[in-house]
């Protein structure tokens, strides 16, 4: 149960005044919630900060600081966090728990790494720690799981986790390179200057971390979950992929047996049959599998300060209006990413006779068998590019003989393995 204050206004601060911080502030401004009081807001270098067009929303009685004592030490109820990262943001959130304050946050980084020790802080404290916007922006993936899912039990969850990734993805379905897609995701604030937790899947993997704790009550380590970068994925990727009647997206995936947790977050080539494969621009899309309620599915937009903002302010609510989190029993496990899989594996090479029985070979002799070669005309000689899928194998079969065939003298660019959603990965309608 969290801290009720009865008969007056919850006095609130926000932690961080940038895309989501500032959004959280007007749509508390614009909304007026009765009972809700901002009182602070915390920021480094306080005075361009009141200069953002979301700060003429913030009231004149609010104190604006660039020490988060002022607020840690003050009054204040709750706390939103909005900065992001471990540290010392972790530390901030410890000493406000313990203090009394209530915690609402949309780190997923915090909340992967440490969630659990925090949760357990929250609850001695008596609390909330409450961090559905961590997951998905404004898709309620978080709440539904723990209150309208869990008479199920979930074995599986997919889907795309990271909307700037599912933008690059989709507009690169459209014809756009990889280069042209980051510089539009960059400029309209969906990437950072350095794309890594983006295109490289870390961020997709702390929401998926999440989610495995609190569907699958599997505590994973984030960084034994194995990731993949949609960096090297190229425009001719997706004129491969529409023959074999697909799409390319990042898919983030964990399923448990009852024995073995797997989990990976990577590009995969999705069927165009598949619900996951019409996820388009910043939307997210998750679905979830469970033994007796079968497929559910979220989707909404992931990204950007607004979407976000209102999975912030409607915790919020949920916070001051008492209402009741749901604690589960978790176990810490160990993962692999071992998922038995086809593959799409993407070629560069200097014409020459002899190239398809060398691959052929290298797979043969680890065990994975060729399913289909496709060759796109219009290629130079010297930049020939053509695709080979295989037959279902486990991952690490498959990336030996990469290696392998990389090293061979007709190679010209690092060949391209992906894998490719098969029919029971796909959720139905």
């Amino acid at each position: 149960m969290s801290k009720k204050i009865a008969n007056q206004n919850l006095r609130v601060a926000i932690l961080g005044f940038g895309t989501v911080g500032s959004s959280v502030a007007r749509v508390l401004a614009e909304q007026k919630f009765g009972g809700i009081e901002l009182t602070h807001i915390y920021n480094r270098n306080v005075a361009n900060k009141r200069g953002h067009a979301n700060a003429k929303f913030v009231p004149k009685s609010v104190v604006w600081t660039e020490n988060v004592d002022d607020i840690l030490n003050s009054k204040v109820d709750i706390v939103i966090e909005t900065i992001g990262g471990l540290d010392p943001i972790g530390k901030w959130l410890e000493r406000a728990l313990k203090s009394g304050k209530s915690v609402v946050t949309a780190n997923k980084q915090l909340i992967a790494y440490r969630g659990a020790a925090l949760q357990k802080i929250a609850q001695v404290n008596n609390v909330a720690l409450v961090y559905n916007a961590a997951v998905a922006g404004g898709v309620p993936v978080i709440p539904a799981t723990l209150q309208g899912l869990q008479g199920d039990r979930i074995t599986r969850i997919t889907g795309i986790l990271n909307g700037t990734c599912n933008f690059m993805l989709s507009h690169m379905e459209e014809g756009a390179d990889y280069a042209e897609v980051l510089k539009k995701a960059q400029a309209a604030g969906y990437a950072e200057a350095n794309p890594s937790a983006d295109v490289d899947g870390y961020d997709a993997r702390a929401k998926l971390c999440i989610l495995a704790r609190l569907a699958l009550h599997a505590e994973l380590n984030p960084d034994e979950v194995p990731t993949q970068s949609i960096s090297k994925v190229k425009l001719v990727d997706f004129l491969y992929a529409q023959q074999l009647n697909c799409t390319i997206r990042q898919i983030s995936r964990v399923e448990t047996d009852g024995t073995t947790v797997r989990a990976r977050v990577a590009p995969m080539l999705v069927p165009k049959s598949s619900p996951i494969a019409w996820s388009h621009g910043t939307q997210n899309m998750v679905v979830t599998t469970g033994k007796f309620g079968g497929d559910v599915v979220f989707s909404g937009h992931g990204a950007g300060g607004h979407p976000t903002a209102v999975a912030v302010v409607s915790d919020l609510l949920a916070v001051a209006h008492g209402t009741s989190r749901v604690y589960l029993p978790t176990k810490k496990r160990s993962v692999t990413g071992e998922f038995m899989a086809p593959h799409y594996l993407r070629f560069v090479v200097k014409d020459q006779p002899g190239i398809v029985s060398a691959i052929a070979g290298a797979l043969a002799k680890v065990g994975a068998n060729i399913n289909s070669i496709l060759q796109r005309p219009g290629f130079p000689k010297d930049q020939l590019v053509f695709v080979v899928t295989t037959e279902p194998c486990p991952a690490p079969v498959v990336e030996k003989a990469m290696r392998a065939i990389g090293k061979l003298s007709f190679i010209v660019d690092t060949p391209l393995s992906l894998q490719i959603m098969t029919e029971e990965d796909k959720a139905e309608d």
